[in-house]
């Protein structure tokens, strides 16, 4: 899986708790059980003071026997931290904390960018190698490439951090310097780099492209401050090369701010629609939102791509399309998040995000799943049909609550385990660079060029790489081969099992070593069978909007 350099919430509620320093490490103890108490006492019933007695006893006793007996010197910022996330497990599993380290990334991804070098990277077995530099950032302007492997930050090797462990070391704030050590094949001597964090774009709208002539494709990676103006710019662009019907897909996408999916849930229904409505406990956060406006993207058919890690934000909208007959939706049942967080500051630096209502799609329905047994939740598993609330969209078909976002058309996928093994090893990559590169045997029977050809030409006894190219038996006994040349093993069996996935993984590399991930992103795309049976059911979505017109 690949790591952006450095790694969904809404920022709507101002004030919070004001920020206390308390320093010494007695002072720490005291503010630890300070904390912990008034985190416990919230949540007593204020009548019941026995209760409170009770409480603080408890809180103050193990605070004691930590400072006066732990064998260990204890780091008091951490167990407050500590402290807090287990109180508010015993809530749902959606309300936590927010930290420094976390509450800086869940800003970042608000505002749509970081600071940092600007790279993809990712961790194979224990290298951690750059997949591609953003181009314009400080990174692709030092001459960083692709397969480029950051042996050392900081005078520290890269072998035992993970992926996620680097990103925090690479990032930092602006203007600021990081030292990381390239080690590039056939280079003798590593290169030593200083590279100066700068502010890198950090994009909610990555890709979008045309898939027929047509048909336009649009991926939302996640709902966060950049989304809705992202979106609008991919819109215009793809309007523009002639697109008339609309793939969106939200598979992958875990969710973001309920601001953003509202606003590009109206970009597809007409005024007046419901969009979503949320209850709580607190009549404040009671709400519903409808459409404000018209002549926007009403009359363009839709379909929706969803996985069961589409969660909140992806399942607003999708939510919104479903219950209103606006567009249909393929791939597999949605996630079921139901929930509503708000992020309460305690300081300048961190934050709990607290569930403060339940949302409901227009047909009134609360898609939110039970989460009485967390192994269950975690691992999607739906309570039986007798068991979940009926209801029914604007032209009468049935949906049903307590359990995500059902598709309309499902299609069930799953990653073969020697994929993941393969990308470990980084098969797919290393091979892709090399074939690009007229290092492989078959690669030289190919000529690459730097600018997209639209079809594959002969030239002088070769044939020029096009964008209809496709693996074939021979690219997989050239991948075979390279896989021998590394003496990376695999049992054949299972290799035959994944050939489809392994096709479409080495076509992505491929398409990304020579012309960008982007297009790389694209070439995946195109033999993806979930994107295959949006294509097939236009017909059906179409019709949805010739029946909105004939009522």
């Amino acid at each position: 899986m690949d790591i952006l350099e450095e790694d969904n919430h809404d920022f709507t509620r101002p004030g919070g708790f004001d920020s206390i320093e308390i320093s010494g490490i007695d002072m720490k103890r005291k503010a630890l059980l300070l904390v912990v108490l008034i985190l416990v006492l919230v949540l007593l019933p204020a009548k019941d003071e026995d209760i409170w007695g009770i409480s603080y006893k408890k809180v103050n006793s193990i605070a004691y026997l930590i400072d006066e007996y732990y064998f260990l010197d204890v780091d008091y910022d951490q167990m407050t931290y500590s402290s807090i996330r287990g109180l508010l497990r015993t809530l749902d599993p959606h309300s936590y904390f927010l930290d420094p380290d976390h509450f800086a990334r869940l800003t970042e991804e608000h505002v749509g960018k970081y600071h940092g070098l600007g790279i993809l990277i990712q961790k194979q077995e224990d290298r951690l190698v750059v997949i591609s530099p953003i181009e314009g950032g400080p990174a692709y302007r030092l001459g960083i490439l692709p397969g480029d492997v950051i042996s050392h930050i900081n005078g520290e090797s890269t072998k035992l951090i993970t992926g996620q462990g680097a990103v925090q070391k690479l990032r930092g704030p602006k203007g600021t310097k990081v030292n990381i050590t390239i080690a590039r094949e056939g280079l003798e001597k590593p290169l030593e780099m200083t590279v100066t964090r700068e502010e890198i774009p950090l994009h909610s709208v990555p890709y979008a492209f045309m898939v027929q002539d047509d048909i336009g494709y649009i991926f939302i990676r996640n709902f966060s401050g950049t989304t809705t103006r992202e979106f609008k710019e991919k819109m215009d662009s793809l309007v523009a090369q002639g697109m008339k019907r609309l793939i969106l897909d939200f598979r992958l996408n875990g969710g973001g701010t309920l601001r953003q999916s509202i606003e590009i849930s109206e970009q597809f229904l007409p005024r007046g629609a419901v969009i979503v409505s949320m209850r709580g406990r607190n009549k404040e956060f009671n709400q519903e939102f409808r459409a404000v406006s018209d002549n926007q993207y009403e009359d363009i058919p839709l379909v929706l791509l969803i996985s069961k890690s589409s969660a909140s934000a992806p399942e607003i909208v999708s939510g919104a399309i479903k219950d209103n007959d606006r567009g249909l939706i393929v791939g597999e049942n949605s996630f079921g998040k139901g929930l509503v967080q708000t992020v309460f500051p305690l300081s300048e630096n961190s934050a709990v995000a607290l569930t403060t209502a339940r949302y409901f799609t227009p047909s009134g329905r609360s898609i939110q799943r039970d989460y009485t047994r967390i192994e269950d939740y975690m691992r999607s598993i739906q309570a039986p049909e007798v068991e979940r609330e009926v209801r029914y969209t604007a032209k009468g078909r049935k949906v049903l609550g307590q359990g995500g976002i059902a598709p309309d058309y499902e299609i069930k996928t799953s990653t073969n385990d020697i994929i993941f093994y393969f990308m470990y090893k980084g098969a797919f990559f290393t091979y892709a660079r090399k074939f690009v590169n007229n290092e492989m045997p078959l690669s030289k029977q190919f000529i690459f060029l730097q600018k997209r050809q639209t079809g594959t030409k002969n030239a002088g006894g070769k044939q020029i790489f096009g964008r209809d190219f496709k693996a074939d038996s021979r690219i997989i006994e050239d991948f075979k081969a390279y896989l021998r040349e590394s003496k990376i093993e695999y049992e054949p069996a299972e290799f035959e099992t994944a050939l489809a996935q392994i096709k479409q993984e080495l076509e992505r590399d491929i398409f990304s070593a020579l012309w960008g991930v982007e297009e790389g992103w694209w070439a995946y795309q195109r033999s993806d069978p979930v994107v295959r049976k949006a294509l097939e059911v236009f017909p059906e979505a179409s019709s949805l909007i010739k029946e909105d017109d004939s009522e």
